[in-house]
């Protein structure tokens, strides 16, 4: 019935600080970006190399996204990387705090997480 995910949307309280972190510091690459007068708002449309997106919003003053504790609904986004090494020596020569490697006990695959401008929780998770 489903074929994929094709975006992901995230609303965040820079919009400019999140859109340097998802292009510039994450590398996806901008596909379009929209300002929407009537609503003082961007959209900004991201890809990662094999065709999914996130979409980036902006709102006035949106309220802070519970993330301790955990409350329900999205818990994190994570990203596929080939060698989970490289992308955390990336992120930390960049300032990003990453937390420590760690062995998904179901799988033995290696992951970790980091958090975006607005703490939104980010996994990478080793393929």
């Amino acid at each position: 019935m489903l074929n994929a995910i094709h975006h992901t949307a995230l609303i965040c309280s820079d919009y400019q600080r999140s859109k340097h972190f998802y292009s510039e510091v994450l590398g996806l690459t901008i596909v379009s970006e929209y300002y929407r007068e009537h609503r003082d708002s961007y959209k900004l449309d991201l890809a990662l190399p094999d065709g999914s997106r996130v979409e980036l919003f902006s709102f006035a003053n949106p309220p802070a996204r519970l993330s301790h504790p955990e409350a329900s609904g999205l818990r994190h986004l994570a990203f596929s990387v080939t060698n989970l090494d490289d992308v955390v020596s990336k992120l930390t020569a960049q300032g990003i705090e990453v937390e420590p490697i760690r062995v998904d006990e179901l799988t033995d695959k290696r992951f970790t997480f980091f958090a975006d401008p607005d703490g939104l929780p980010l996994e990478l998770y080793e393929e």
